[in-house]
């Protein structure tokens, strides 16, 4: 059985959001990258294959962080005492333009790819820059690298500096050429993406919007972060209700799979949209805090049934950690409800929820170790000390707190061994 996979350890997950599942000292079992089954006993048919024993060590899913951006990776920590739109314009835009350079983009992103692996995030959505040529070197480096991932080049035809702008047509034709070689790769795959309203025009929405619904493909952006930048999208769309309706109208707002990011400001006409078109929304709480642009009102949506997962929103949030994006979920939930006690703080299982299986819906039936989801696993270590002492779920919690790539000693990603 030369495609099983058997790890023993104490296995923790979230299956729904209220709990976590735990099967201390047990098996679990994957056959070609899918889950067969959690076992106690091993059953019969495996007792003679091998057996990766990580004895009292956790396994948990891998984290799938479903808003970041790649050529931002360097620029992590800088220019966090700016608000949005000053800080793309002072910082992101600068640095963006040299991914052009098949060399600096080459360093770059094996240094992102480096840290995504090490921190194990092994599932995300990814925004590179609008250079085509540094965008397929980053597709080549994931592919290489065993992560799951949908990589975009970023779209925009204007409000930007003329030096990672293109014409819509040559914004068309990369964009094209990148689905073309990579729409059929098994784990690294295109994802259409306008970098955000204002830097796209109304031409080149509509060819976003075609392009997602003729290859079937996926759309991320932003959406709702910030007060200056709704405005500045009602001043550039006039003819829209709101800014989920820029979208909207070009087919790219859940006439395909669309995961926008932010949406801390969304009104009751936009949430209904969400709804109806089945959006999932992305809480980026580091970022959110950085550039002070507010608190996803997470509550809220998760009482409407509003699908959420999570991101690290690098370099608007400044590490690519998804175990601190937990953190800080929780950390401004509770700010939320100390002025408003009747809005429920998050739970560490609700966030851990959305930082795996919740945001894993994005990329089908990963996050969970269900039967027939990915095999897609970390293996943590922590302290003796506190794993003679504590329980499986407190031992959780410690690492999702205080936690880093120190404590991850294995990962899997459809049940093949990841190196770093």
């Amino acid at each position: 059985m030369e495609n099983l996979l058997i790890l023993k350890g104490n296995i923790i997950f979230t299956q729904t959001p209220e709990e976590f599942k735990v099967y201390k000292d047990s098996y679990i079992v994957s056959n070609k990258g899918k889950i067969e089954g959690i076992y106690n006993i091993l059953p019969e048919k495996y007792q003679n294959c091998l057996i990766k024993d990580y004895r009292n060590r956790l396994i948990i899913p891998t984290f799938v962080d479903l808003h970041l951006h790649a050529s931002q990776f360097i620029q992590c920590g800088m220019g966090m005492n700016k608000k949005l739109l000053d800080w793309l314009n002072d910082y992101t835009f600068k640095l963006e333009k040299d991914f052009s350079k098949a060399q600096f983009a080459q360093e770059a992103y094996n240094s992102f790819a480096d840290e995504l692996i090490k921190r194990g995030t092994l599932r995300a959505c990814i925004f590179a820059t609008s250079s085509t040529i540094g965008t397929e070197i980053l597709f080549e480096i994931l592919k290489k690298r065993g992560i799951g991932a949908y990589i975009g080049k970023v779209d925009m035809d204007r409000n930007a500096p003329e030096s990672i702008i293109e014409s819509k047509d040559q914004l068309i034709k990369g964009t094209k050429y990148l689905i073309e070689k990579y729409k059929n790769e098994k784990l690294v795959k295109p994802i259409i993406t306008p970098r955000f309203a204002p830097t796209c025009s109304d031409e080149l929405l509509k060819e976003l919007g075609s392009l997602a619904n003729k290859y079937d493909l996926p759309v991320q952006s932003h959406l709702d972060e910030n007060l200056d930048e709704i405005k500045w999208v009602q001043s550039l769309f006039p003819k829209t209700k709101n800014y989920s309706q820029a979208y909207y109208l070009n087919d790219l707002f859940g006439q395909t799979k669309t995961v926008m990011a932010h949406c801390i400001y969304l009104n009751e006409d936009e949430i209904n949209l969400v709804r109806e078109n089945n959006v999932m929304l992305v809480h980026c709480p580091d970022s959110n805090i950085n550039l002070r642009s507010g608190i996803m009102p997470v509550r809220k949506y998760l009482d409407l049934g509003v699908p959420i997962g999570l991101g690290s929103d690098i370099a608007g949030g400044h590490r690519i950690a998804l175990n601190e994006s937990m953190v800080r979920a929780v950390q401004l939930s509770k700010i939320l409800n100390i002025n408003s006690p009747g809005i429920k703080p998050l739970s560490i299982q609700e966030v851990f929820y959305l930082g795996t299986k919740s945001g894993g819906k994005f990329f089908g039936n990963t996050g969970s170790f269900e039967k027939g989801y990915s095999m897609d696993a970390l293996i943590i270590e922590d302290d003796k000390l506190i794993s003679g002492r504590y329980s499986i779920e407190d031992r959780l919690e410690k690492f999702i707190y205080t936690g880093d790539d120190r404590n991850i000693c294995a990962r899997y990603v459809e049940g093949k061994y990841i190196e770093i």
